[in-house]
């Protein structure tokens, strides 16, 4: 765990399960080009699974919402000084930080003072937040790789070196339609995915009116049959315990681990919790309604403080409500039912929503973000 202070050596953090797998993809790349490199830091089992030295797992890390965070303060505290420790003695060349900007600016802000070279990657949404960051982030950043075109524009002016590097789902998707498909246990014949989360507080909150709504659909529509992807182990264990206590659940779904582009690729519709799942679901341009619930008072304090117009990012991409949004007590069985009933069928809302995922796959590149970012890294360690 110590590693050799003297060593070239390379910082990454990831604090979210997207994040591990966008982290694990770019270190593959990058080793390849220097593999003399030591790598360590935070993250999961993808960065685990290329070798990454690490010091706190990606499943202590991944917490949503600002009141979860602040109860568990004292432990992300812990975290951050021991890793500051660690950089005062092994002094990293350069440090790839990956989203988790409530952690990850901060740590910014102090490697930026031990002199460590911050290349940040998948940009903090601070033009839906907090734009008053945009500046410090100039400050404190020396190389930010985003994903999405408008965010060049965002920094513009501002002095930082900004890159848009695709959108690291976009090769995955496409490795996963350029294959034959696989077999998938749909129960039924009307296939209808249910994503509620990577994140224990995400299934908590949406799967038990998810599976309701599964329990209404499938009495008005016997044929159709539910798959529910579980992002790990740990998730899948907790969506069946929520299954056996449900007070309302379909007779015909499936708990699969894993696989979840591939449920999407053979999913008639899908209702999916907002974030990065509502992107996936677009390049497989499987049909959705955006379901998203938190703390009441995380809720509160945000709607006050984001300025744009849509938490599903497949509708900030298109710019309107492409897909339908339920947020919060919207997220109820029937109004659930309601909004993924006309996505069925060969409908005219269908045939457009279809056509409108296509155009926002069409704007996030032609993939390779993972070797851009392994460039920029290997320029750093370039003599």
């Amino acid at each position: 765990m110590s590693g050799d202070a003297s060593a070239p050596n390379l910082l990454v953090v990831a604090g979210e399960l997207s994040g591990d797998m966008h982290a694990a993809r770019v270190i593959e790349a990058f080793r390849a080009a220097r593999p003399g490199v030591d790598v360590w830091g935070l993250g999961g089992d993808g960065l685990a699974a290329q070798g990454v030295s690490l010091r706190q797992h990606v499943r202590d890390l991944a917490v949503l919402g600002l009141v979860e965070v602040l109860k568990r303060y004292g432990f992300f505290r812990r975290v951050f000084r021991a890793l500051l420790d660690e950089v005062d003695r092994r002094r990293p060349a350069a440090a790839l930080l990956i989203d988790y900007p409530g952690f990850n600016l901060r740590l910014a802000a102090q490697l930026k003072r031990r002199g460590v070279r911050v290349i940040y990657y998948v940009c903090p949404q601070v033009w839906a937040w907090h734009r008053s960051r945009i500046p410090k982030m100039a400050k404190i950043i020396d190389r930010l790789c985003v994903i999405f075109p408008f965010e060049v524009e965002i920094f513009r002016g501002t002095g930082l070196d900004v890159q848009f590097v695709g959108h690291p789902l976009v090769e995955q998707a496409a490795a996963v339609l350029a294959r034959p498909p696989e077999a998938l246990p749909w129960p039924g014949s009307l296939n209808v995915a249910l994503l509620p989360g990577s994140r224990r507080q995400e299934l908590e909150r949406l799967l038990p009116d998810l599976l309701a709504a599964a329990a209404r659909l499938e009495r008005a529509r016997p044929e159709a049959g539910f798959l529910l992807p579980a992002a790990t182990p740990e998730m899948e264990q907790l969506a069946r315990r929520i299954l056996a206590d449900a007070k309302e659940r379909p007779e015909k779904l499936a708990i699969v681990a894993g696989r979840t582009r591939e449920i999407l690729r053979q999913a008639r519709a899908a209702w999916v919790a907002s974030g990065t799942a509502t992107l996936e679901t677009a390049l497989m341009e499987c049909p959705m309604v955006v379901v998203y619930r938190t703390a009441a008072m995380t809720y509160h304090i945000g709607k006050r403080l984001v300025r744009v117009p849509y938490l599903g990012m497949v509708n900030l991409l298109a710019g309107r409500e492409l897909c339908p949004e339920l947020i919060q007590q919207a997220v109820a069985p029937d109004a659930l039912v309601a909004a993924i009933a006309p996505l069925l069928d060969d409908t005219p809302e269908r045939s457009a929503m279809v056509e409108g995922l296509r155009a926002v796959k069409a704007s996030l590149g032609s993939g390779g973000a993972a070797a851009r970012v392994a460039g920029v890294l290997a320029d750093e360690f370039a003599s």
